[in-house]
């Protein structure tokens, strides 16, 4: 029969065996939040998202997502950025994915997935132009054949759209234009690669045609104007999506979208060299202008 004394010790350590913290996330974002522009993504999907949520990087959550799920007892994942992405495509079917944190749609033969992306749609660029730059009216719109699909969809009939699968190739094309009003690069790295960039820029100044670039970068460098995704905007919608698919709308009736509004940055010293009056309304809308 055990003492006194030894059925004090028993009693005390049951108040010290801890007990494990159960999570309730109805969603699970995968992201890097270290870095600071998936930070600000994070952020604007907590403006829209009216629902519990729980992030993690991805390499914590590698090999076992499915179980970090479980735990949480998530409904849903939001996947930014293609290694969270790629851990998210191992799911289940059943588990509806959201991406985001990427230039454009990339190839998924999984289900229930969708997302939003970065790229700018060629129409923001087309209906900026016809509104406020009536001095440029054929653009040259030069990308991969797989980004001319998702981007150029609604682009105006005398934006003629070139397919190119290199930087030398995208180089070569440039050289090869004629008689056109400015020229619009599609977001590609492996396109848009420094050497390619250096020699864009002279072509572009000796012949007088206008960059239409895609980042606040190549504004700085040279490029005329850009439509540069607003990272907040784009979490917002992503807090959107997600919010539907989890009060019961099919993911499917969600198709893949780009962010909304995106920010202009204008270069006014490329403007006043090509002989390109940029409107006061326009300098006014911009999110930055390099003179």
């Amino acid at each position: 029969m055990p003492s006194r004394i030894t059925l004090l010790l028993l009693g005390a350590l049951t108040f010290v065996v801890p007990v494990p913290r159960v999570r309730a996330a109805e969603v699970v974002v995968v992201g890097d939040t270290q870095l600071k522009l998936v930070a600000e993504v994070v952020s604007g999907i907590r403006k829209t998202l009216r629902r519990s949520m729980s992030t993690y990087p991805p390499a914590e959550v590698k090999g076992h997502l499915l179980r970090v799920l479980e735990q949480e007892r998530a409904r849903l994942v939001i996947a930014l950025g293609r290694d969270a992405l790629s851990e998210a495509q191992a799911l289940p079917s059943d588990i509806p994915v959201i991406y985001g944190f990427v230039l454009t749609p990339p190839a998924i033969s999984r289900p229930n997935t969708t997302g939003v992306y970065m790229a700018t749609p060629v129409r923001e660029y087309a209906e900026l132009i016809d509104k406020y730059l009536a001095s440029i009216k054929s653009v040259a719109v030069v990308g991969s054949r797989d980004q001319l699909r998702v981007l150029d969809g609604s682009g105006p009939p005398r934006w003629d759209t070139y397919s190119v699968d290199s930087s030398v190739e995208l180089v070569d094309t440039l050289k090869r234009l004629k008689h056109r009003d400015a020229i619009l690069l599609l977001p590609n790295p492996a396109l848009l690669t420094p050497a390619a960039m250096e020699e864009t820029y002279l072509l572009s100044f000796r012949r007088g045609i206008p960059l239409l670039g895609v980042s606040e970068k190549q504004v700085r460098d040279g490029a005329l104007l850009a439509l540069v995704v607003d990272l907040s905007d784009l979490g917002r919608r992503i807090g959107e999506y997600a919010s539907r698919v989890i009060s019961g709308t099919p993911i499917s009736e969600l198709p893949p979208a780009p962010a909304r509004h995106p920010e202009l940055y204008l270069n006014t010293e490329t403007a006043r060299k090509m002989g390109i009056r940029i409107p006061e309304a326009v300098l006014r809308a911009a999110k930055g202008v390099y003179p």
